[in-house]
Parts: structure tokens; C-alpha cells; sequence
């Protein structure tokens, strides 16, 4: 029975992959998180073969005697991790953008000389259309459809969270008791209206790209860019308003504000081609390319 099999595993290092380039192991210090990166031949060397699992001591052998040839399942390059760290920042993205939309609806702007009623998430919003778009291009409509599915279960536990927090007792004498519960629960309402169209909206976006995508054979990208997120916005900017502010505010005033929530995303659709294209590239260059060297 060999040293590693005898005992419990990966009690200091753990393999995390290999550099082909350069003939290297990637390796964690578990009990710091800190990442080493060290020869295959030091390694063999060393205290961190004692400690390794049966598999990791398998594909490091392998990888040495074949002179780092031979593909193993601890390739970075096989792990997708660049890839998947994107997925994870735009999903980060989504999230952010969404979230402080939605609060800050809950405060109409009045600008006088426009004349017009707009909210402060009016500017941002739009960029969760881009965000949705950049994970149905790069990962396909699946995985776009679990980041909106995240982002609106995010929302409602932090909708359920904070209503529920005006159950809870207040401090005596504390002023900001009521007016703290007042806000909550117009907020808790506006972010039961960002849920629904959230929902429906990026749901019909990622649809309509995925299939005006599928009609142009991939190609046009601007045309699918800017058509599913002009029908998303459209959408959004009625089931929103209404919801959020029916019945608190006159109804020509509402659709005001949904004309021009709607005239202002239309421009930024025009805007996230440009981003789109140069997000496309990038990806095209740091991720698809580097995988498949």
C-alpha cells in the first residue's frame, strides 16, 4: 500500500492543473487557498506526492513521462476556467444592474425642462438586455436562461427578506421606525413589478436573439442585437410602469413615463451593438482561442 493511498487525501495540497507550456503543476495550499505553480520534476521530488490522491498522482506521472503531451482531466485548458469566470462576472453584472434598478425606481425624477417623468434606472437598465445578449452569444440560450432565473430569485429572497423585516419590532423612541417601513414596503412592491417584467422581458430578448440568430445563420449581429432588445424594452417598460405604479399615479402620467423609458432604451440599443461586437471579439480572442491551442 503506497503512502497516499493509506491516508486520508488532499489534507495540504491539492492539484488544481497543469501549464503544457511550461511543463507545470498548479497546486493549492488548502490550508491558505494560496496557488503555487511548480516543475513536474520538483514535484516528484517533494512532500507533495505523499499527500496528493491516487487520480492527481496518476495524471502527474502521466503528464511527466509523456513530456507533457498527454491531455488529462486537470488541464487548465480543458477546465474552461477563463470561460467560466466570465460566466460568472456578467452573471455578477446582471445581478448589480438589475438589483439597484429596481430599488431605485422606487423614486420618480421629474425633469422640469423636459417636462418629463423618468426613474433613475432608466440609463442602467438597458445593460442587462447587453448582459443577457453576451451570455446567449457565448454560452447559448440554456445558461442565459439560468443567469435570468439567478437574478430573479435573487430578487424575490431579497423582496421576502426585506418585507419581512417590517414585522420585526423597533427600537422605542427610534423616529426612522415608520418611515424605515413605509419605504420597505413601497420598495417591496416596485420589486414585485421589476420581478414580473424582468422575467418576461429577458426571457422574450434571449428568445428572439437565439432566433433571429438561427434565421440569419449567425450572421448580423447588430440586426439580432438591436430587434430583441427593441420587443424586450417595449415589454418591460408597460408591464413594469403599470405594476409598480398603478393607482399611485394618473394614468397619463404612467404612460408618459412608459414613452419615454422606451425612447431612451431604443437609443441604448442603438449603443450596446458597438459593445457587443468589441465583447464578441474578446471573447473570440482570450477564450475561444486559447481553449482550443
Amino acid at each position: 500500500m503506497t503512502a497516499y493511498e493509506g491516508k486520508l487525501e488532499n489534507s495540504k495540497y491539492k492539484l488544481l492543473g497543469f501549464e503544457n507550456n511550461k511543463s507545470l503543476a498548479v497546486i493549492m495550499i488548502i490550508a491558505t487557498g494560496k496557488v503555487i505553480k511548480i516543475k513536474l520534476s520538483e514535484v516528484l521530488n517533494s512532500e507533495i506526492m505523499e499527500n496528493l490522491n491516487k487520480m492527481e498522482v496518476k495524471n502527474i506521472y502521466k503528464k511527466f513521462y509523456s513530456q507533457g503531451g498527454a491531455l488529462t482531466a486537470y488541464d487548465l485548458s480543458d477546465r474552461h476556467e477563463n470561460s467560466w469566470m466570465v460566466y460568472i462576472i456578467l452573471n455578477l453584472l446582471l445581478f448589480t444592474f438589475y438589483i439597484f434598478t429596481s430599488i431605485a425606481a422606487t423614486k420618480p425624477i421629474y425633469l422640469e425642462s423636459l417636462d418629463i417623468i423618468i426613474t433613475p434606472g432608466t440609463f442602467l437598465y438597458p445593460l442587462t438586455f447587453l448582459i443577457v445578449d453576451l451570455l446567449n452569444e457565448n454560452f447559448g440560450l440554456r445558461l442565459a436562461r439560468r443567469a435570468i432565473f439567478f437574478a430573479f430569485a435573487s430578487n424575490a429572497m431579497i423582496i421576502v427578506l426585506l418585507y419581512g423585516s417590517t414585522f420585526l419590532p423597533g427600537l422605542p423612541g427610534w423616529k426612522l421606525d415608520t418611515p424605515y417601513n413605509d419605504v420597505i414596503i413601497h420598495v417591496s412592491s416596485v420589486l414585485v413589478a421589476s420581478s414580473v417584467s424582468f422575467l418576461v422581458s429577458e426571457n422574450i430578448n434571449s428568445y428572439l436573439l437565439c432566433k433571429i440568430k438561427e434565421l440569419t445563420n449567425s450572421r448580423f449581429l447588430f440586426l439580432r442585437i438591436f430587434l430583441s432588445t427593441l420587443f424586450a424594452v417595449i415589454i418591460d417598460s408597460f408591464v413594469f410602469c403599470y405594476i409598480a405604479f398603478y393607482g399611485s399615479m394618473e394614468n397619463n402620467d404612467i404612460l408618459n413615463m412608459i414613452y419615454v423609458q422606451i425612447a431612451i432604451k431604443v437609443c441604448f440599443a442603438f449603443f450596446n451593438i458597438l459593445p457587443a461586437y468589441g465583447a464578441r471579439s474578446l471573447f473570440k480572442k482570450y477564450i475561444t482561442d486559447s481553449q482550443a491551442k
